[in-house]
């Protein structure tokens, strides 16, 4: 598909949503959807509404509308149709995947996560180690939030099951060697367990080139409806028995699907081919480079302290106003802002921050303009 939007002012033209006076820095928790995703779920409630396998129209728009979004979902990820789930979100399917993963693990198994990880990576496998008496291990992080490469070797070993991790932390915006931390596993005979839930809107995720065996994401990250969604290798899947319905098809996939959202979720894949992920890694590479360089005294940024190796997603904190306060007194300015954790429970422990950081969130969507006005009253908060 030729590329549509090659500028910030013809993306926004796409959303309703931003011609709006708030400024959206809040896309690490979701981000506004184009009008073309509204539309695609209003159509098809208003014509397709049916459930599946029907010998009437509305019924086998329903089953083509199911196979178009696997299709989409797989060109997406760079997948089978065959390797990839809907689900309600990440952890939802995450605390499935993890017990047809480990229903033949055996007390002693060990998983290996890290600090960097969002808790809908770690959680799963802590449930699991209090059920099945496993151990859970936590690779560190140095002080720029950059994983530490020798630390996870050093846990990874003949008992190690998976090692779990995210393409790109959902708090720092560090990005993770996929593909290294794949091979490291495989070494082990582990699996590598990749969550891409933050990494979504910001590059492509192909998950045959990262040698991932599962990896998790969340349509709502990258402009789409509020869904989760799955990759796994098919030889991994086939040596599972999931949790599922006798009659069920999918093996991964219980219940039925929210149709109208997997029509927004293929309108969404849909906008994102009409931008590149060229033109939105540039622009936000430019964006995140002028938050740091303009990011005024006072203020400390937790993380990589540049654009190499992030994403432009970024942890601050101020020796003299808490983090909520901060938050509440930009929302009152009119930026969407996240303070907290934001379920990066462990990030926040090593950086000795119990009341979290602020988050400050651009995607391709933010202009220059947008990050001049939050670095202005950044400054006015801190006087």
């Amino acid at each position: 598909m030729a590329r549509l939007l090659t500028n910030v002012d013809a993306v926004r033209a796409r959303f309703t949503a931003l011609q709006r006076d708030p400024v959206f820095f809040d896309g690490p928790g979701g981000t506004q959807v184009p009008d073309s995703v509204i539309e695609a779920i209003g159509d098809y409630l208003r014509d397709a509404n049916a459930n599946l396998g029907g010998p009437f129209e509305t019924s086998q728009r329903s089953d083509e509308l199911v196979a178009l979004a696997h299709e989409t979902a797989a060109g997406f990820l760079n997948a089978n149709p065959d390797e990839v789930a809907f689900g309600q979100n990440m952890t939802t399917l995450n605390f499935a995947l993890s017990r047809a993963a480990a229903r033949e693990w055996r007390e002693g198994d060990e998983v290996v996560c890290t600090e960097l990880d969002h808790d809908g990576n770690v959680s799963p496998w802590l449930e699991l180690a209090h059920d099945k008496g496993l151990a859970v291990r936590l690779a560190r992080v140095d002080d720029e939030c950059r994983l530490d490469l020798d630390h996870l070797r050093s846990l990874v070993g003949r008992r190690t099951r998976v090692v779990a991790f995210p393409w790109a932390a959902n708090s720092v915006g560090t990005i993770t060697p996929v593909a290294e931390l794949a091979e490291i596993a495989h070494a082990a005979g582990a699996l590598a367990w990749v969550d891409a839930v933050h990494y979504g809107p910001h590059g492509p995720i192909d998950a045959q080139a990262s040698g991932a065996d599962v990896v998790v994401c969340s349509p709502y990250k990258f402009y789409g409806p509020h869904l989760g969604l799955a990759y796994v290798r098919r030889e991994v899947a086939e040596g599972w028995r999931p949790y599922k319905v006798r009659p069920a098809d999918s093996r991964f996939e219980t219940g039925t699907l929210a149709h109208e959202l997997l029509a927004g979720f293929v309108a969404a894949v849909e906008y994102l081919d009409d931008v590149g992920w060229d033109f939105i890694q540039e622009h936000e590479r430019g964006l995140g480079q002028r938050f740091l360089d303009g990011l005024p005294d006072g203020w400390a940024l937790h993380g990589i302290p540049s654009m190499d190796g992030r994403v432009p997603t970024f942890a601050v904190t101020h020796g003299r106003i808490g983090v909520e306060e901060a938050a509440t007194r930009l929302g009152e300015r009119g930026f969407a802002v996240w303070h907290g954790d934001y379920y990066a429970v462990e990030i926040m422990k090593r950086l000795g921050l119990p009341d979290g950081a602020l988050r400050i969130g651009i995607v391709h969507y933010n202009t220059a303009g947008e990050v001049d006005r939050l670095l202005a009253t950044l400054a006015e908060l801190a006087c």
